[in-house]
Parts: C-alpha cells; structure tokens; sequence
C-alpha cells in the first residue's frame, strides 16, 4: 500500500513539532513553589499573571567578576537551571529562586569569567545552540563536529564584540590567549541546555568507568587511566 505524499509530509511536520517546544498558551509562567496554585509548567507553578512584577523578570547577577581562582582558572554564572563550579556541577542553580520569569521561555544566558590563559573545559550542551559574544580579551574558540562529518574541528580567535555560535550537541570549548583577563556572555536556545562535561564523563563517574574500557577506548596503559582517575 502506498501513502499519498500529502500524508507523508504531514507525518513529518508531526515528528518535529513533536520534538520542539510547545506552544505557550499564555504570555508567561513565573515560576513559583505554591501548592495552591492552579497551573504547572514543566514541573514548575505558575504565579498569577496579574502578579507578576519587573523584578521576576530581571536577573542581577551578571553585574559583578566571578572568582576564578579554581582549576582551570574559569568560572561561568548561568541565569537558568544549573550553576557549574569546576570541576562538578550543582543543580538547583539561580533558575527558580533569582530568575523566574525565565520559566517556559526557552531561552538562558551565561556569564564567562575568564583567568589569564585559562580554560573553559571541552563540554556539550545536549538541548541547546549557543551563541557567545566576547566583551572583554581575547578568546580561542572551537566546536568539534560529529562523526558523519568526519570530526571536523572549526576553530576562530574572537576579540571584543566578535561572536561565534556553537551548534547543539557538539563538544565546544574556550580558551583565553589574550595577554589580561577575559569575559564572554553566552545565550543558548534552551531555558535549561544541560552541560556534559567530558573529561568529567569518563574520569569522574560514580562508579568509575572500568578501565579496561578507557584504555581500550583512549589506547593508552591503565596506568595514565588510573591517574586521570585519582
């Protein structure tokens, strides 16, 4: 039996709309921790609309540098559902008690403070594009794409005002090599991008993966593997 191409097509447009966000059915769902509410949003209360004030929708915590005295010298604020501290991540971030006017809107914003020559880790946002703007220094970017286009690796050097996008799902990274430090603001398509942070995906899991498999995987001894662990 054939299908007529109308309904092939129909079938299509279906599966992606399926796979997006859904229509708002109001103007906006500020989050709030009230039982007594009537609506829930995506696991979160709605407050009344006839409630809501300019301060649900502001977020004041861009104004100010961050510490970066970790690691890897970098640290990001985030205005959605998770702040990450290097070299883990902690959920229930700034989302729901400082920004609730983000809630449904299906956008979030970072704050990246760079230390001098130090390093965003390579990491994945499964459910969001990002776009950066570099605001102060100078910034060596890079995404990685997948394996049906053979991994190609896209590199930029941004200064202030440059922007560059990193495509949803890929490992991307940023490298400060300016000679001061450096600070970046980041959009991406998604209230809450998620973040995947790969050295800490193989190194750092609970359990840890066996190390049969990350030598194997990585072809180095289980003697490197052990250390990357620890």
């Amino acid at each position: 039996m054939k299908f007529p191409l109308t309904f092939v097509l129909l079938a299509l447009a279906s599966s992606h709309a399926f796979a997006s966000y859904p229509s708002p059915l109001q103007d906006f769902c500020v989050a709030i921790n009230d039982s007594n509410s009537t609506v829930l949003v995506n696991g979160k209360f709605c407050k009344d609309p006839k409630l809501a004030i300019a301060n649900d929708f502001s977020f004041p915590k861009f104004r100010y540098p961050r510490n970066t005295t970790n690691l890897v010298g970098f640290k990001v604020t985030t205005a959605f559902g998770l702040v990450w501290h290097f070299p883990k991540a902690e959920p229930n971030g700034p989302f729901v008690n400082q920004f609730p006017g983000l809630n449904t809107l299906g956008i979030a914003m970072t704050r990246l403070d760079f230390a001098l020559h130090d390093l965003n880790p390579p990491h994945i946002h499964p459910r969001g594009t990002k776009m950066l703007v570099v605001v102060e220094g100078m910034l060596y970017v890079s995404f990685v794409t997948s394996n049906q286009l053979n991994n190609t690796l896209f590199t930029k050097v941004l200064t202030k005002g440059d922007v560059f996008v990193f495509p949803q799902g890929f490992i991307h990274f940023q490298l400060n090599i300016g000679q001061a430090n450096a600070l970046a603001f980041a959009f991406l398509s998604n209230q809450n991008p998620g973040l995947i942070t790969i050295a800490n995906t193989f190194f750092r899991s609970k359990p840890l993966i066996n190390v049969d498999v990350l030598t194997k995987a990585f072809q180095v001894d289980n003697k490197l593997i052990n250390y990357l662990q620890a």
